[in-house]
């Protein structure tokens, strides 16, 4: 095992440099609320994914592309398998209960599922950050705020 990674059960935690990281996820805040909650009428907050859901099959399967980019980025950034899997369900159910017509379109309201799955990931980074810090610190990594 290499000097950049460090064990914790079965799973390698990945040395992600800390501003970039948070660069990174608030990048994908931005995107979920822009697919999820980017607009507001009569006190409903809906976004692209809503709007886009009314397109009859492309619609959906066009806010996929934006989930799957914030699956990809959560894996990049060292996320489990556990929470990438759990991302991939309500990407789908977002998928397959959006495209039923009428339906679909009122679930798109309320569903918000590239908001739930960045909220996933935060909660993943957010309880495993203190070990990050512990293995940095065993490992000699630790730097101060100057670099």
């Amino acid at each position: 095992m290499s000097s950049a990674d460090t064990q914790f059960g079965t799973r390698q935690m990945r040395d992600v440099d800390q501003t970039n990281a948070d660069e990174r996820l608030a990048r994908l805040q931005r995107l979920a609320n822009q697919m999820d909650s980017r607009f507001s009428l009569f006190g409903i907050r809906f976004g692209w994914d809503a709007i886009l859901g009314v397109i009859p099959g492309l619609g959906d399967a066009a806010t996929t592309l934006p989930a799957a980019y914030i699956i990809v980025e959560s894996a990049r950034l060292g996320a489990r398998k556990r929470t990438l899997a759990r991302m991939a369900v309500n990407t789908g159910i977002d998928l397959f209960v959006g495209s039923i017509p009428l339906v679909g379109d009122l679930f798109d309201l309320g569903f918000k599922a590239h908001r739930k799955n960045v909220a996933l990931l935060k909660s993943e980074l957010g309880t495993r950050s203190g070990d990050l810090e512990r293995a940095n610190v065993r490992a000699g990594r630790v730097r101060g705020k100057d670099g």
